[in-house]
């Protein structure tokens, strides 16, 4: 036994202090990153609520809400497809602090917002830096930690996204109708760029590509989409993620209103059922969907990248019926809602271990983000149709959720498309 852990030690041994450094300074990215989504998420209602005045119904806010939720994901891949093209170019540092000032100044901007077309501007420059940011962090991941490490320490960096939901939640919570303090809170991440720009270096297999090449081809959208090497990568890569985000966007957060939706028929005031169903939501659901982002890693990699998603897809098409329909009572919503949560969130975490694993040294940053970010642009019309289907007065919240989620059937399918890299050095 002690010379078979010799021959495999645990991932994280022999890690260095500045692989570490770069992981958590790539995770703190990644949780503001995610607080910027969730916040609005969080605090629509009372946001919309206030804007939209007497003019507006519950029914208006959930059409906004979800048509909102689509501009951020067209600002997500319009930013993402930008800044991770110029990643490749220019280096992993320089654009890692162009999107978080980017997302952290709009976001403390939306706190004097005060019409429809002001939240859906700074929403759209908000998703730039935060597609941008995400691509740039999961690419310098992938390339500092060895090969051994990198699905773990990937799993790691997307899991974090789980704090910044908490303090989505936590900060919704706390200022209650108060919308406006919770964005006025996201400017703390450009504090970041101090940190960025006095520990990262650029990653050495970057920097060799870039002296070798002489700068030429390094985030080039041609050679992504018009070489048969790894155009497929990155189209099957962006309907892989389009799976995922439009079923999060659709389906997961709608774990919030399945418990309004609970409290109200159950006779709670409204002001208490939107406070605990935040709670319910933002801390309850996303603690199961943390341990499901976590378990991605060390699945992986005994499994395979390939079987893990598969297993993840077909459970989350299986667990939302149960959520929509099984639960009477609240207590029960509240017991089902953190396995609801891993099953649908679980699979993120593959992106950042899975997509960077697709694509060279110079097209990583680009391939990643056009996975992730492309995947956003599909997601779009996922949202609009969600937003109308939740609107309808003769359709049940219940079913348009379980519809929606047949679309976890697709990532299923995609995956028998898609290659294994289980055990592979990133490709140079």
């Amino acid at each position: 036994m002690s010379e078979l852990n010799e021959k495999s030690p645990r991932w994280y041994e022999g890690i260095t202090r500045y692989q570490w450094l770069v992981l958590a300074i790539a995770s703190a990215g990644w949780i503001f990153d995610v607080y910027e989504g969730q916040i609005f998420n969080i605090t629509r209602g009372q946001m919309l609520e206030e804007i939209l005045g007497e003019s507006g119904d519950q029914l208006d806010v959930k059409k906004y809400g979800d048509m909102f939720l689509g501009i951020f994901l067209l600002g997500g891949t319009f930013g993402g497809l930008l800044f991770g093209s110029l990643a490749d170019r220019y280096g992993r540092r320089p654009i890692m602090v162009v999107t978080i000032l980017m997302y952290s100044l709009f976001s403390g901007l939306t706190f004097f917002a005060t019409s429809l077309w002001q939240v859906a501007a700074l929403r759209f420059f908000v998703a730039m830096g935060v597609g941008g940011e995400w691509a740039v962090a999961a690419a310098l991941v992938a390339e500092v930690f060895p090969t051994r490490a990198r699905a773990q320490a990937s799993g790691i960096f997307h899991a974090s996204s789980i704090l910044g939901t908490w303090m989505a939640a936590l900060a919704g919570w706390a200022v209650a109708a108060q919308w406006r303090y919770a964005y006025l809170f996201g400017v703390l991440p450009a504090l970041l760029i101090l940190w960025v720009r006095a520990s990262v270096k650029e990653p050495e297999q970057w920097q060799n590509r870039k002296a070798a090449t002489g700068g030429k081809q390094l985030g080039s959208f041609k050679d992504l989409l018009f070489n048969a090497r790894w155009n497929k990568n990155a189209f099957l890569g962006m309907l892989l993620a389009a799976v995922g985000l439009g079923t999060f966007w659709s389906v997961t957060v709608a774990g919030q209103d399945l418990a309004k939706e609970m409290l109200l028929s159950a006779g709670v005031d409204n002001a208490t059922a939107a406070s605990k169903a935040k709670l319910a939501y933002g801390l309850i659901q996303t603690a199961g969907g943390g341990v499901g982002l976590l378990s991605f890693g060390p699945l992986s990699a005994w499994l395979g990248r390939r079987r893990t998603f598969m297993i993840l897809h077909l459970l989350a098409f299986v667990i939302v019926p149960i959520t929509c329909f099984v639960p009477t009572n609240y207590p029960m919503l509240i017991a089902i809602l953190p396995v609801f949560g891993f099953f649908t969130l679980a699979m993120h975490a593959g992106y950042a271990i899975y997509f960077p694993e697709l694509f060279p040294t110079h097209l990583r940053a680009t391939g990643t983000s056009f996975c992730f970010n492309g995947g956003r642009l599909i997601a779009v019309p996922v949202l609009f149709f969600s937003g109308w289907l939740k609107s309808l007065p003769n359709v049940r919240f219940e079913y348009a959720v379980t519809g929606l989620g047949c679309l976890f059937l697709l990532g299923f399918c995609l995956m028998f498309l898609l290659p294994e890299t289980k055990g592979q050095d990133l490709p140079d």
